[in-house]
């Protein structure tokens, strides 16, 4: 591989796992943007040097959100056979909610 000046450029590989549907939906939307997932992966490690991290904001969850996660991941959701199996029971829900 060259650089517009001519000069070469040694390129070293990087593997890396993902689920495939994940990976189906990137290249969706890298294909409209004229992108590949190498192009891609190329872009975001260009800035992490340039911002010298992660290009996003991440943060750490607060004690209300990490409980609220937490509560979430300990309950079992209710399974429906029908899509109007659900809205009764949403409707039942709103009804105890307003009493």
């Amino acid at each position: 591989m060259t650089t517009a000046t001519g000069q070469s450029m040694k390129s070293a590989g990087i593997r890396s796992r993902t689920e495939p549907d994940l990976k189906e939906g990137a290249s969706r939307v890298l294909a409209e943007c004229r992108l590949n997932l190498s192009d891609a992966i190329q872009l975001f490690l260009r800035q992490v040097v340039v911002k010298n991290g992660l290009p996003f904001e991440v943060k750490v969850p607060n004690a209300t959100t990490r409980a609220a996660i937490d509560e979430a991941m300990g309950k079992s959701l209710p399974r429906f056979n029908s899509v109007n199996e659900l809205f009764d029971d949403l409707e039942k829900a709103a009804k105890r909610k307003t009493r």
